[in-house]
């Protein structure tokens, strides 16, 4: 298990690999690939565990700071 924290901020991703978080803190949406409508998006937060699939490219949009635990399989 490892740990990540990001400020506010807007960046793409694509998932090498699944991965598996916990947020112990922050707010963040996750935007499909290619898309910014709300419909769309996932809010995440602290409490939240969450998997992303291998593949899977989207955008992050941070609006509080965020601080997760996280491991790749």
């Amino acid at each position: 298990m490892y740990r990540w924290g990001c400020p506010p901020s807007k960046f793409p991703w694509t998932y090498d690999s699944k991965e598996t978080c916990y947020l112990l803190k922050g707010k963040v949406k996750v935007y499909p690939a290619g898309s910014n409508k709300e419909e769309e998006a996932v809010e995440i937060g602290a409490g939240d565990l969450v998997e992303f699939p291998k593949g899977m490219s989207c955008n992050w949009d941070v609006s509080e700071t965020v601080d997760k635990h996280y491991n790749f399989e």
